[in-house]
């Protein structure tokens, strides 16, 4: 959907902060700046309360300014949509970044806002891969980690309201990915998931279901081996770190490898690794 003057808005938060509208910016440089607004995209079409903006920018103890430099804040960001959109400062306040009563609300009726899309293609992925659709739940999945540049927000200075919202984010990315690894996994497909899984090892070092997933694929793609090994180098870190040993079901993994038991082979299609586990758990 389209602005009043007939000009699109990107919209990224799924890595650095980014708001474009063809060859025109409209991210502000400033860091405050750059906080309120990620505030306002990350709670798009939401009315952020003025508290929760000086909380963010200021925490407990505010200055007596707090109120007045925050309008300023949304005065200049209403600016930089006015000139980005080529629309009337005016007109952004009654169709983009709104006061309302107690707070701001920015209007999100850009098709191109990435955390949208992503929340929309990682939730039908959720669903058909529940509903044992993996192809489509792969499909889905696929593409939503694709919207991903890196952390989110990550350029902008996160407060005590911002870093839980990004932390979230966050968990979703990595659910989406071991979601989409599964769906994989399902469809047989564990030479492809392969490079995934290993970017991933050194990134999240104590996942256990992560180094499940890595096993799994290795063991299936004739590498038992190294299977093995990714157990030993986990059990490793986790003892040294944590002071802690896999879970059971981690250890009965590294048995079923060892043993070469059959149900590992079998890329289950209409069953998860969680149920895989279940199976060698029972026998």
């Amino acid at each position: 959907m389209s602005y009043v003057m007939g000009r699109d808005l990107e919209i990224r938060v799924l890595g650095p902060l980014m708001l474009t509208c063809g060859d025109s910016s409209a991210t502000p440089t400033a860091p405050k700046p750059r906080s309120v607004l990620a505030l306002l995209l990350l709670q798009a079409n939401q009315t952020v309360p003025v508290t929760a903006l000086i909380q963010e920018l200021w925490g407990h103890e505010p200055p007596a300014s707090a109120l007045t430099t925050l309008q300023t804040y949304v005065l200049h960001l209403r600016k930089l949509f006015s000139a980005a959109l080529a629309m009337p400062a005016s007109e952004v306040a009654k169709s983009v970044l709104f006061t309302t009563p107690g707070g701001y609300l920015f209007r999100s009726i850009s098709d191109d806002f990435d955390l949208a899309r992503y929340e929309r293609l990682s939730s039908e992925g959720r669903q058909a891969l529940a509903a044992g659709q993996n192809a489509l739940a792969a499909e889905r999945l696929t593409q939503a980690q694709a919207l991903w540049r890196g952390p989110a927000l990550t350029d902008v200075r996160a407060g005590p309201l911002l870093q839980p919202q990004v932390k979230r984010l966050e968990e979703s990315r990595l659910t989406t990915v071991e979601q989409g690894i599964e769906a994989r996994l399902r469809l047989g497909r564990h030479q492809e998931v392969l490079s995934d899984l290993a970017g991933m090892m050194a990134e999240h070092r104590l996942h256990e279901n992560l180094h499940a997933q890595f096993m799994v694929a290795l063991h299936r793609s004739g590498r038992r081996q190294e299977a093995l090994r990714v157990f030993q180098q986990l059990r490793t870190t986790m003892t040294e770190e944590l002071g802690l040993e896999p879970s059971k079901r981690l250890h009965l993994l590294q048995q079923a490898i060892l043993s070469d038991d059959p149900a590992l082979d079998v890329a289950p299609r209409t069953d998860g690794l969680a149920q895989l586990l279940d199976q060698i758990t029972v026998r």
